[in-house]
């Protein structure tokens, strides 16, 4: 089976749009797998993938991840319908529910249940994007008038959930096509993902159906490299609610979690990074020279891990593509 790699534009934050563009171009011609372009308070996920619809030709185009809040079903049925056929069927639907903080913050709409609203948000998706009548009753939905997607293209767009406590990973296996694991060690992430195949066998799923796109593996031969990552993950454990330091303390990690949050609190952004320990920081990611990432992208594969996530120190194209083809020999 081909490797499968994925790109993450940095584009919630400072990268220049046509770096952003760029990155895709070479990671299409490179062979990348997949670009899954985030979506947070900033610019939208939307514009940046229609764009690249438009200037690539083979890479599959994902949200990475968008909420299942701020736009509804019909609204989200309406993005990946449009995107799918402007790149001749290459969309793949990335959703989550974001944290309390951003949607009832931001947004202004109420959190929970949040498991209730991805279930139903998928299930209306599936609808619509088969071209089927929309007739449901939920918990956050009641349509009875039978209204369908009003386009020619239709296709079952896989969906992958972004999903982190067990209810809602059970949920993953139950009704989704891929599963986004986030903050799992790992040296933890085999025993996740056997747990989540189990879960999918126990449906009536085939567990080899779903994929597992996950890891954190940086190509750079600069060993700074390493460090790069302690600012966003200090951020996810202490400013972005309980979740992700709670998925910690499930794996191990309890005292380490309650320190980065503790500094963050006490000191700040800064201290919070510098109070990760040398250990989680390894076993939340890895970073080194294009043979040593070679490695650690089998070892995710032996773990189970379908698509892997991927960055780049690269200084051209040319550069970039080198090292891409490394990984996937």
């Amino acid at each position: 089976m081909a490797r499968k790699l994925s790109v993450m534009p940095i584009w919630q934050f400072e990268m220049k749009i046509q770096d952003a563009i760029e990155l895709g171009r070479r990671a299409d011609e490179a062979g990348v797998h997949s670009i899954w372009v985030p979506e947070g308070w900033g610019r939208d996920a939307f514009s940046l993938l229609t764009s690249l619809a438009e200037k690539t030709s083979r890479i599959q185009l994902a949200t990475g991840i968008v909420n299942v809040y701020s736009r509804t079903p019909g609204c989200l049925a309406q993005h990946f319908a449009t995107l799918d056929e402007w790149s001749g069927g290459r969309a793949i639907i990335g959703l989550g529910a974001s944290s309390a903080n951003v949607i009832e913050q931001f947004h202004g709409i109420r959190f929970q249940p949040s498991m209730a609203r991805i279930r139903e948000t998928v299930a209306i998706l599936r609808t619509l994007l088969r071209g089927e009548r929309l007739v449901h009753r939920g918990e956050w939905f009641s349509m009875d008038r039978g209204f369908t997607l009003r386009t020619e293209h239709k296709r079952d767009i896989p969906i992958f959930l972004a999903t982190l406590n067990p209810k809602s990973v059970r949920m993953t296996a139950e009704i989704a096509d891929g599963w986004i694991p986030a903050m799992i060690p790992t040296s933890r992430l085999g025993e996740a993902i056997r747990e989540f195949r189990a879960v999918a066998l126990a449906a009536g799923r085939d567990p080899s159906a779903l994929q597992v796109k996950a890891g954190s593996v940086t190509v750079s031969d600069d060993p700074a490299a390493r460090d790069r990552g302690r600012g966003m993950i200090a951020y996810y454990i202490a400013r972005m609610g309980t979740f992700y330091r709670r998925q910690l303390e499930r794996y191990g990690y309890e005292a380490e979690a309650a320190a980065v949050k503790q500094a963050f609190d006490e000191h700040g952004a800064a201290a919070a990074a510098a109070a990760i320990p040398p250990k989680l920081l390894a076993d939340l990611g890895f970073a080194g020279p294009a043979e040593a990432c070679r490695e650690r992208i089998e070892e995710l594969e032996a773990a189970g891990v379908d698509i892997v996530s991927l960055s780049v120190d690269a200084k051209d194209a040319r550069d970039f593509t080198a090292k891409v083809e490394t990984l996937l020999r």
